[in-house]
């Protein structure tokens, strides 16, 4: 099969800026190289007939998307990074944010949400993180969205009209098998620390604390993550897909969207291992909806995240008892919750309040993170951070980075889990929730080649279809 040409030129990416030609005033949180922010970006939306399957024109090495059910945007090359660290790194980015956008010339066509200036993002969980939170301005950025496709160039004017390398679409590389193996903090490690965290929550010390644990292999050299990318999107449709800066994932949670005023957040907490059958499918979903114990650890989650949009939102509505949500692999407790933003403020400063959540942290949030970093021997990097983008008016779509792995500068791959301990949790069964919660990453990593005997390879439109390596 012949690969797809795109009906648009890809240009190259900005040339790094000049340390000679440093801008004095920016705004907290930006690296001193960062490229002059008082120089406008142009930006240049065009509405397009068709446009090839994102997945196809991203960074085979280093994959830029956020897409949910074949909707989304994907990136290509690099317009402007900024890097934020600390507590204020959300804040700072916000702040930073707000001057690019006034300053920049936007011409959109097409505006819906994902058009125009937009900035992908992946922040750290924990403040004293040493991984670095990002916004990354794409150079292109490729859309879909209700049935409408388009283009966005971004750069300045000189960059613009110079980008005329035509880049065509590529398939995906060929498949590759990568055996994952438990981290440092092992299965019986982890069992222990949530032995402990119980034992603490009976203190009284904490109502709720979320401990994650880690597992790792070694990627090929060369991979193609899209093809990771690729096998979360098809096998998890209803989720969200993202590959930012190394991170790479298919989060069932949404963080929170801000669209022309309207908010909207999904709460996940409390969850089950799907049926072998129909009958016991069923089963396990009304267990998961009577069991006090997952409803408790669900209401933690989303009193935190009501007290926190209640800061910046009225007619703040959710419903009374929660939902069971399918998915592939689980079944989850979920709230969707509905607001108006009353403020003005911006999908990074909503972020910035909202995170962390109970869901990932714990509660009472103070001394839940104080456990975690107790309980938990590794940085979570940017796990169970938020991860999305935002647009030029502050709109924007975040979710909360779990089902993920973060790829390493010398080929490790370190896939992430955890789980809510409250006061009834039983250690035993916590490490089975994190091995449920393992399963689309490590699928997706352990699955058999072509000319191997496992697990068939999941369907996948004609795009997606690697070469056989």
């Amino acid at each position: 099969m012949s690969d797809p040409q795109p009906p648009f030129d890809i240009p190259q990416s900005i040339p790094p800026a000049d340390p000679q030609n440093v801008p004095q005033n920016v705004p907290p949180g930006i690296p001193p190289t960062a490229p002059d922010l008082a120089t406008p970006l142009t930006v240049k939306t065009t509405r397009v007939d068709d446009i090839t399957p994102l997945l196809t024109l991203v960074d085979p090495e280093n994959p830029l998307a956020f897409v949910r059910r074949n909707d989304g945007i994907a990136g290509v090359g690099t317009a402007l990074r900024l890097e934020f660290h600390g507590a204020s790194r959300m804040r700072d980015a916000a702040e930073a944010w707000r001057r690019i956008a006034a300053n920049a010339e936007v011409d959109d066509e097409v505006r819906l949400g994902g058009s125009g200036l937009v900035a992908f993002g992946s922040f750290a969980f924990a403040d004293d993180s040493a991984d670095t939170s990002i916004l990354l301005v794409p150079r292109v950025v490729l859309g879909h969205r209700d049935g409408v496709h388009w283009i966005t160039r971004i750069g300045s004017v000189d960059d613009v009209a110079a980008a005329a390398e035509q880049a065509a679409p590529t398939l995906l590389g060929a498949e590759y098998h990568v055996a994952m193996k438990p981290g440092a903090f092992g299965p019986d490690d982890y069992a222990a620390a949530v032995a402990e965290a119980v034992a603490t929550i009976g203190r009284g010390e904490a109502s709720k604390i979320v401990l994650a644990r880690t597992m790792e292999g070694k990627l090929p050299e060369g991979a193609d993550l899209r093809v990771l990318a690729a096998d979360l999107a098809t096998g998890y449709p209803d989720t969200y897909t993202f590959a930012v800066d190394g991170l790479i994932g298919s989060s069932p949670e949404t963080l929170i969207r801000s669209e022309k005023g309207e908010l909207t957040a999904r709460v996940l907490a409390g969850s089950s291992a799907r049926g072998t059958d129909a009958a016991s499918d069923a089963t396990a979903a009304l267990e998961l909806a009577t069991s006090q114990k997952d409803l408790d650890e669900h209401a933690f989650a989303l009193r935190s995240l009501l007290l926190s949009l209640e800061r910046h939102a009225t007619d703040v509505v959710s419903a009374e008892t929660p939902f069971t949500l399918k998915l592939p692999n689980v079944w989850h407790l979920a709230s969707d919750v509905r607001a108006r933003l009353a403020d003005g403020a911006s999908s990074l400063d909503l972020i910035d309040s909202l995170h962390p959540t109970a869901a990932v942290a714990g509660s009472p949030t103070r001394d839940a993170l104080a456990q975690i970093q107790r309980l938990e021997p590794f940085d979570r990097g940017r796990y169970a951070g938020p991860v999305g983008w935002v647009g030029a008016d502050g709109d924007g779509e975040w979710a909360i980075a779990l089902r993920c792995a973060q790829v390493l500068p010398d080929g490790t791959i370190r896939a992430f889990a955890g789980a809510g301990i409250v006061s009834e949790s039983v250690p035993e069964r916590e490490v089975a929730e994190t091995k449920m919660k393992f399963k689309p990453i490590v699928d997706a990593l352990e699955r058999a080649l072509p000319d191997d005997v496992g697990r068939p390879l999941p369907s996948r439109p004609a795009w997606a279809a690697p070469s056989v390596g």
